[in-house]
């Protein structure tokens, strides 16, 4: 093992422990973010360049960014307003540095030259489009009705309760009284 790789994988797990320990759904979704950043990481050490440009993209911008909708949207404890939460500075620290020392390895590494820790040869876009769609595809197909479930249930989740509200009731027809002869 290479000490960039030992280095990759400490962040990824400190980053992620914090995740599960982490009291505010936003400071973990923060670390979150961190530790799918030290996966991806680890995958171009592996000589996976587009699985680690997949992992920034989709899962530590376009999840992560759901991820943070549907907290906004159920949570249910009140919170300070987003902007006092997000300019408090000591929630940017821990990923913050956590962050600071990932970016710190990839300089070495693009400068010394990204290291084939697996010993093989890089994969191409190409080449992973092929298996995903030959002999991968019910995985696919099956990773797909996943994710749709899951976006079902965060709809569901999310929406408001349905409150009923009293509708003024219209004033009761006057009974009209028959007077006697």
């Amino acid at each position: 093992m290479t000490p960039t790789f030992v280095i990759t994988a400490a962040v990824a797990i400190i980053a992620t422990t914090l995740v599960i320990t982490g009291r505010n759904a936003v400071h973990a979704l923060l670390y979150l973010v961190v530790s799918l950043l030290a996966v991806a990481v680890i995958f171009l050490m592996l000589g996976a360049p587009f699985a680690a440009a997949l992992e920034v993209i989709i899962y530590a911008g376009a999840i992560m960014v759901v991820f943070l909708f549907v907290v906004m949207m159920v949570e249910s404890a009140p919170v300070p307003g987003p902007d006092q939460t997000l300019k408090d500075a000591r929630l940017w620290v821990g990923p913050g540095l956590l962050a600071a020392v990932l970016l710190v390895e990839l300089v070495v590494m693009m400068a010394m030259g990204v290291p084939g820790v697996a010993g093989g040869e890089a994969v191409a876009p190409q080449a992973v489009g092929i298996r995903l769609m030959g002999p991968y595809l019910l995985a696919v197909e099956l990773a797909s009705m996943l994710l749709l479930a899951g976006l079902v249930g965060a709809w569901h989740l999310g929406r408001p309760a349905e409150r009923t509200v009293p509708r003024p009731h219209a004033p009761a027809p006057a009974v009209k009284r028959e007077t006697g002869p």
